[in-house]
């Protein structure tokens, strides 16, 4: 099975910028469409980012379009996501997930096709 861990999260002003990583191991890395979920306190986990292991085609929500960007190195088991021009709307626990095989398109902006989980990283971003 596939098992991630996310790093990367904390604190940091409004306007600023943080890398999330997520190194993945066992399985294969290389054929799971990869992304990255988020959930803030009394709200439900909501979709933020995802990239295909083929062409590396990646999706994005509204709220963060412009502003972040998912990529991976297949090489390494890793992905990453780079957000930039944070508000303190992006404040949440922010996870990384691993969808099943030859899932793609719109499915991958949903939780239910993802098979396996990170523990996630708090990012909090203050005013």
């Amino acid at each position: 099975q596939v098992q991630l861990v996310e790093s990367g999260g904390g604190l940091v002003q409004a306007g600023g910028s943080l890398r999330l990583s997520c190194a993945a191991s066992g399985g294969t890395f290389s054929r799971n469409a990869m992304g990255w979920f988020r959930q803030a306190p009394g709200k439900e986990r909501e979709f933020v980012a995802a990239i295909t292991w083929s062409f590396s085609i990646t999706y994005y929500a509204n709220s963060v379009k412009g502003r972040f960007t998912i990529s991976r190195d297949n090489a390494r088991n890793t992905a990453y996501l780079q957000m930039n021009s944070l508000k303190a709307e992006d404040t949440a626990v922010y996870y990384c997930a691993a969808a099943r095989p030859s899932t793609s398109g719109a499915a991958l902006t949903t939780p239910y096709e993802y098979e396996y989980w990170g523990q996630g990283t708090q990012v909090t971003v203050s005013s």
